[in-house]
């Protein structure tokens, strides 16, 4: 079976994020950057079905020269392969997406996985420009998952509850947590896969469909009111909202 799992370089979620001297991106100076957490359940399901039918996992990620990194932590989880699709420069997730989709026509994996979204800019758009750049089906916030030949049962969590959908090979796989417990790489593998060959490819240029045009730091002034329901409270919550936050 050919696996095709993509993965985000994202920064580590008990990094101190700070605004650049832009206003518009993150001051990455001493900021240690990580797999995405979601992409990590994503890579985990891709070997299990490695190692359950055969085949090859292909881990991809689109991003600068030190997402390298982030593939070497993929190489030594268990995956075939990696490929870089290497830019310095800003891309939103069409972008991402579009590179992603080109790779895949080159490869024609059975089924792509990848994590529910990245923590990063939680913009949940990559599993739905991958499947309509594909033409493939698609099944987001996968939290069980089963094939049996060609066909794909997959549990997904919904609001308020759970969904059973089901579609068949080829298609397209957003993990969720809880979809399985992701290995970690040992030391000897992680020796290894920093020697192992990462695929470098040039991207392909494309207007982005999004751009930041602001970023700041929430503020800390504000100063949280623990009221009851008495009437005095009430009137206090009331009088709070019209004088203080003035939204009524």
């Amino acid at each position: 079976m050919n696996i095709l799992v993509c993965i985000s370089r994202v920064p580590d979620t008990t990094t101190r994020i700070l605004v650049g001297k832009d206003g518009i991106s993150m001051d990455s100076q001493g900021v240690k950057f990580i797999v995405n957490p979601y992409d990590e359940y994503a890579i985990e399901e891709g070997l299990r079905l490695r190692e359950k039918n055969g085949g090859t996992v292909t881990a991809i990620c689109v991003g600068p020269d030190t997402a390298k990194e982030q593939l070497r932590t993929a190489l030594a989880m268990g995956v075939d392969r990696a490929v870089l699709v290497k830019t310095d420069k800003y891309f939103d997730s069409y972008f991402v997406a579009k590179n992603i989709a080109e790779v895949a026509k080159e490869l024609n994996p059975d089924i792509i996985f990848l994590g529910r979204q990245s923590i990063d800019f939680d913009s949940f758009q990559l599993p739905s420009y991958l499947a309509e750049l594909l033409d493939l089906p698609s099944i987001s916030v996968v939290s069980k998952l089963t094939i049996e030949a060609n066909k794909v049962t997959a549990e997904r969590d919904i609001e308020g509850g759970k969904e059973i959908v089901e579609t068949s090979i080829p298609c397209i796989i957003s993990a969720q947590k809880g979809l399985n417990e992701p290995r970690y790489p040992k030391l000897p593998d992680i020796m290894k896969a920093k020697s192992k060959p990462i695929d470098e490819k040039t991207p392909i240029e494309t207007d982005t469909k999004v751009s930041v045009i602001g970023m700041e730091i929430p503020s800390r002034k504000r100063i949280g009111k623990i009221l009851s329901d008495s009437d005095s409270d009430i009137e206090e919550i009331i009088k709070s909202l019209h004088e203080e936050a003035k939204i009524i």
